[in-house]
């Protein structure tokens, strides 16, 4: 955005709905195969985005590629997950390779595994943490470091959960612990690559609807009962859709934020306000 005198009429004030343009611009969603992915890869593509898909699944992925073809947008892939060092280098070039210069960074790869302290194993623990903050770390270091080699002023979105601010459900030590991690690489990224001109913020949603919550909204017992607990939190009064979110990725990665970063974004239906 252009530096403006008080009281001009600058040109995003005569069309704002610019300030959300991302045609032609190359962006890498990790965890694409999933629900948060999948719909952040798709409206990125449907703005004129290019979009490089990651995930491990490649059924998956050629779906999510079809899609983000389907609304008009560029899509490639490639099945890796941020393992290490190696997958998230892999991941950038093959970005650069198909696309060109990478502007966007979406990482919304993640896992969990609950269960109660004294019976989670150890490995069980650390695979939730190496899933949702080491891949993570691979993935700015990756990335942020063609940025700054080639003075990029790039946009990175991290996927949070109100979990990483209240740790109030039971066997969950993994999960919530890696998003309070995922809350503060957020904040130190942003303030790190400030001086770059590069945005980090994150999303944190409430309980949405996606493949790892479809056993909450079928017939089952104890479905019922889990979704109805999560619906006496939220004041809203229903679950979270991938529409509810989309509308706050898009304005993280597009020009619209280029005063935002250090953020951590509540989707939550009201969740954190009670």
């Amino acid at each position: 955005m252009s530096d403006s005198e008080i009281g001009d009429v600058t040109d995003w004030m005569k069309d704002p709905t610019k300030m959300f343009d991302v045609t032609g611009q190359t962006a890498i969603v990790t965890g694409a195969s999933g629900a948060f992915g999948r719909g952040i890869a798709i409206t990125l593509a449907a703005q004129g985005a290019n979009v490089l898909l990651a995930s491990g699944n490649e059924d998956e992925l050629k779906s999510v590629q079809k899609d983000c073809e389907g609304v008009g947008g560029k899509a490639a892939y490639i099945v890796r997950r941020p393992d290490s060092i190696e997958d998230a280098e892999a991941m950038r070039d093959a970005a650069l390779d198909n696309f060109g210069a990478i502007k966007m960074l979406a990482i919304g790869s993640g896992y969990n595994k609950a269960g109660f302290i004294h019976e989670l194993e150890y490995q069980d623990w650390q695979d939730v943490m190496d899933a949702n903050v080491r891949g993570a770390w691979f993935m700015a270091k990756a990335v942020g470091s063609y940025w700054i080699e080639n003075e990029v002023k790039g946009k990175t979105l991290l996927m949070s959960s109100v979990r990483g601010r209240h740790g109030n459900i039971s066997g969950y030590t993994g999960y919530c612990a890696s998003k309070g991690a995922t809350d503060a690489l957020t904040r130190v990224l942003a303030t790190e690559w400030a001086k770059y001109g590069t945005t980090v913020n994150a999303i944190a949603p409430t309980v949405f609807r996606s493949n790892l919550t479809a056993w909450m909204y079928g017939d089952d017992e104890l479905g019922q009962a889990t979704k109805a607990r999560s619906l006496g939190r939220i004041p809203l009064g229903r679950l979270g859709e991938v529409d509810d979110l989309i509308g706050m990725a898009l304005y993280l990665l597009a020009p619209a934020s280029d005063f935002c970063t250090g953020q951590v974004m509540y989707i939550d239906g009201g969740f954190t306000a009670g």
